[in-house]
């Protein structure tokens, strides 16, 4: 039995506007046909409902290159880094130039012999790297490494390999620093001590969000003090145990800044002692637990990095970069910060 208004090649053929000799070339695998117009006919196929769609899906995954793409983050466990995962794999997944790969890894403990091993594994059989990763002479010595074998390494967030690495790709933490004490020193109305938590003395940049913060609050002039800075590993209980210290030894204490990760410790403590609305807490990152505390009062900010356009970028620049010998350009790709405040989470 004929089936009626069964689409042809000659319809998939005006649809796409190439020849008949073309489309049975795609079908059959008779000669070559350039992945774009692969791409055209099996566009058209699609539109025009022929039945076979398979064949010309098949035949153009066969023309593409296969690309592995490698991602260093931190934390499994956290909320954010999971949120970073899944918007990886969506941007490497949209590509439809390339057969794509995404390799995700962590490091638990963040130590740099825990990056250089997961660095050096990766390098093995990625096309290119982005990492998340402290700053040691350790790692950089294997970004150089990788860099001699045409692997380029991007650094993600927190940027090291300075000089060595293909790009930096995250915000401008200095900046978001300086937008942090902006902030508080506009939303508190008495002045009083402010506090400031960062990972670590590895992290550059926390390093530059703090700068940025104390040379905002030292600038403004508004009679605020910034107390010493605290690390706190990105840990929550560690940042706990310490803003309830904070908020016992200094009953002045105005404001407090997570310059990194942590903050539940410190909405935590807040929360503990009721100290909504009398200190102003500014996060990173919007997560379950930072939107709660922006609706409930505990925080008045939380400073966001634009995921889906970070990965969509990155991925872009990764393939670009592949295989292609170092310029001796090793650039900064800024991404502006969302802000999220209490009146629109």
């Amino acid at each position: 039995m004929r089936l009626a208004n069964r689409s042809t090649i000659k319809d998939v053929a005006r649809e796409a506007g190439v020849s008949v000799t073309t489309v049975d070339r795609a079908i059959n695998g008779r000669g070559t046909v350039r992945p774009e117009t692969l791409r055209k006919i099996s566009e058209a196929a699609q539109r025009v409902g022929y039945y076979g769609m398979g064949t010309f899906r098949d035949r153009l995954d066969q023309s593409l290159p296969e690309v592995k793409l490698g991602f260093v983050l931190l934390k499994q466990s956290q909320e954010f880094y999971r949120n970073f995962a899944r918007e990886i794999e969506q941007a490497v997944t949209a590509r439809k130039d390339i057969r794509g790969e995404a390799l995700i890894r962590y490091s638990s403990s963040q130590s740099p012999a825990e990056f250089a091993e997961i660095l050096t594994e990766l390098g093995e059989t990625c096309d290119a790297i982005a990492s998340s990763a402290v700053n040691d002479q350790k790692l950089d010595w294997i970004v150089q490494v990788l860099k001699d074998k045409d692997v380029p390494v991007f650094s993600l967030l927190n940027d090291f390999a300075q000089g060595i690495r293909k790009n930096y790709v995250g915000l401008n933490n200095m900046k978001v620093g300086r937008l942090a004490a902006w902030l508080i020193t506009k939303t508190v109305h008495e002045p009083g001590k402010l506090a400031i938590f960062v990972g670590g003395n590895r992290w550059h940049g926390h390093d530059l969000r703090e700068v940025g913060f104390r040379s905002f609050v030292r600038e403004a002039g508004y009679g605020f003090s910034v107390l010493d800075t605290l690390v706190n590993l990105e840990t929550r209980q560690l940042t706990y145990e310490a803003t309830l210290d904070l908020l016992d030894r200094h009953p002045d204490l105005k404001g407090i800044y997570v310059a990194g990760g942590g903050m539940e410790g410190a909405i935590a403590a807040l929360r503990e002692r009721h100290a909504e609305p009398q200190v102003a807490l500014i996060v990173n990152e919007l997560t379950a637990e930072s939107r709660a505390a922006l609706v409930d009062g505990y925080a008045i900010m939380a400073i966001a990095t634009p995921l889906p356009d970070l990965c969509r970028d990155l991925v872009e620049m990764m393939i670009a970069a592949r295989g292609q010998p170092d310029d001796g350009v090793a650039g900064q790709y800024f991404l502006e910060p969302l802000l999220h405040l209490p009146e629109i989470v």
